[in-house]
């Protein structure tokens, strides 16, 4: 059995523990607060953008434009979204297993990072980084999310890349983070459960002014709206995530403080058992 003073130091050790996991579980319901209301309300937005655009473009598949068409490059391009600190559980490797466990070649994968510890666990892995937006994650704007957009706009219609995703972490609620991998462009059409021969798909569309204007605002619009909503969904669903995390940490303490607390007196309780035999056998000697 360990000494009384070994448990006593164990547990002062978790309990110094249990109070920074107290104090980082309060932090995290703070931030969640905050960015569970932004995501809350992006969410209708960019959700109708997603739609409207894909049906769209549904109806523009006979348009010859360098958005439409998956030319030049095989490579695909992936805007990893993670975030720049640990301690949330699963958060960060769920979002990395995405990207790994996708069957894309590692040589045919360019990573845009947005958080160190996605950039750094698939770096380790040999993929190649293109850039790095990390402080992009820590309060997200609509201007972070455009800068991203324009550069993979720029590398998809330059012929370096083929394909655009997105991979990060869907806020359904506080205890429930899906992560996601979205193809932005070419948009895929193939997991769609509207019937193609509906009067609705039917209709021609129209555009004012002509198609390939028109296309070159809406693409960078949709894109650059999606960016930003995969950046406040992931920031939520990474609070949420820290949040559970620290709440178990914590519990896990306490848990641990009570069992060392019994240890302790079990222990106790057995020195002095000890200390009163040893006294008497002493006397009984004597006498």
């Amino acid at each position: 059995m360990a000494s009384m003073r070994d448990i006593k130091r164990r547990k002062e050790s978790i309990q110094s523990t249990g109070q920074i996991t107290k104090a980082m579980k309060l932090v995290a319901t703070v931030k969640l607060q905050k960015a569970k209301a932004r995501a809350e309300d992006s969410q209708p937005y960019f959700k109708a953008m997603y739609d409207a655009v894909r049906s769209i473009l549904r109806k523009s598949s006979n348009l010859n434009h360098p958005y439409l068409q998956a030319e030049g490059s095989g490579k695909k391009g992936i805007i990893l979204i993670t975030s720049n600190r640990g301690l949330a559980g699963g958060y960060n490797s769920n979002v990395i297993k995405l990207v790994t466990g996708s069957g894309m070649k590692k040589e045919d994968v360019v990573i845009y990072a947005v958080g160190r510890k996605g950039r750094d666990g698939l770096a380790r892995r040999g993929y190649t980084i293109a850039e790095d937006y990390s402080e992009a994650i820590n309060e997200p704007l609509f201007s972070d999310a455009s800068e991203i957009g324009r550069r993979v706009l720029s590398d998809f219609s330059e012929g370096k890349i083929g394909e655009i995703y997105l991979a990060y972490t869907e806020f359904k609620n506080t205890v429930s983070h899906i992560p996601t991998m979205l193809r932005l462009l070419p948009v895929d059409f193939s997991g769609d459960n509207e019937v193609v021969e509906t009067q609705d798909a039917l209709i021609p569309m129209n555009y004012e002014p002509e198609a390939e204007e028109a296309l070159e605002l809406i693409i960078p619009k949709y894109v650059n709206s999606l960016i930003y909503g995969g950046l406040v969904q992931s920031l939520a669903s990474e609070n949420g995530a820290r949040m559970q995390a620290m709440d178990s940490a914590t519990n896990n303490a306490d848990e641990m403080i009570s069992d060392l607390g019994l240890k302790y007196n079990r222990a106790r309780q057995s020195s002095i058992t000890q200390e009163l035999t040893e006294i008497i056998a002493g006397a009984n000697a004597i006498s």
